[in-house]
C-alpha cells in the first residue's frame, strides 16, 4: 500500500458511525474508499452534495458527477445535490462533524497553511477557511515531507488558512494530535521509527507514553 492509501485508511478509522464528514480535494477523497462495511458515514463535498461515495473504477467515471476538486466521484443511494449557498450553510451552521483536508504546512500551534504559495498557481482557498472553523474536528491528511523538507513546522511560513484550528495530523509516518501543550506523537506509521519522525519534523514533538503503531496488518 502506498503512502497516500496508508494515510487515507488511517483517517477513515478515526471517523465515527453517523458522522457527517467533509472531504477536501486530492488525498482526502481517498478516505471514502476505506469506510468499514456497515459503518454509516455521510460524506459532504463543498461543491454541493451529501452522499459522496468511493472513487469510481477506471472506465466507470461519470464526468457529470465530480467532487470539489473536479474529479469523478460517486454518490450513494439517498445522496443529494444542492447549490453552494446550501452547502456552505451546512458548513457554517456547525452540521459537519469532521473535515479532512490536505496541507502545505501545519505548525506547533495547530495553524494551517493550505491555500497559497506566493508566485505559484495553486487551487486557492475554496471552502477551507469556512471548514476549519465550522467543522467540529479538523483532520489534516498529508505526506510528511515535500521534496525531503518538513511540512510540520515550528511556525508556518506560508499565508495561513486559519489559526489554531487543526486537531489531528495523519501522515504516512505518524498520527500527531494537537494539544495545548504542543504536538503529541501518538502513533507511528507502518515503517517509521521515532527517530525517523523526529528527523522529518521541524516542530517539537511530545512522545506519548502510550505510543502505538498503525497500518500493520494482523496475521
Amino acid at each position: 500500500m502506498d503512502a497516500k492509501n496508508v494515510i487515507a485508511k488511517r483517517v477513515a478509522e478515526l471517523l465515527h458511525d453517523g458522522d457527517v464528514v467533509n472531504l477536501g480535494i486530492g488525498l482526502p477523497t481517498m478516505v471514502a474508499n476505506y469506510i468499514p462495511e456497515g459503518m454509516d458515514i455521510t460524506f459532504h463535498s463543498e461543491n454541493g452534495f451529501l452522499g459522496l461515495g468511493p472513487c469510481p473504477k477506471e472506465g466507470e467515471e461519470d464526468w457529470e458527477l465530480v467532487n470539489a476538486g473536479g474529479m469523478p466521484s460517486s454518490i450513494v443511494p439517498g445522496g443529494m445535490f444542492f447549490d453552494s449557498a446550501t452547502s456552505f450553510s451546512i458548513i457554517r451552521g456547525g452540521h459537519v462533524d469532521a473535515t479532512v483536508l490536505g496541507a502545505m504546512e501545519v505548525d506547533e500551534k495547530g495553524n494551517l497553511a493550505n491555500w497559497k504559495i506566493p508566485g505559484k498557481m495553486v487551487p486557492g482557498m475554496g471552502g477551507a477557511m469556512d471548514l476549519v472553523v465550522g467543522a467540529k474536528t479538523v483532520i489534516i491528511a498529508m505526506v510528511h515531507t515535500q521534496k525531503g523538507k518538513p511540512k510540520i513546522l515550528k511556525q508556518c511560513t506560508l499565508p495561513l488558512t486559519a489559526k489554531e484550528q487543526v486537531d489531528i495530523i495523519v501522515t504516512e509516518m505518524a498520527l500527531i494530535r494537537v494539544t495545548k501543550d504542543g504536538l503529541v506523537l501518538e502513533e507511528l506509521g507502518p515503517e517509521a521509527t521515532i527517530e525517523d519522525v523526529v528527523a522529518a519534523t521541524e516542530a517539537n514533538l511530545i512522545i506519548s507514553p502510550n505510543l502505538k503503531r498503525f497500518g500493520v496488518e494482523e496475521e
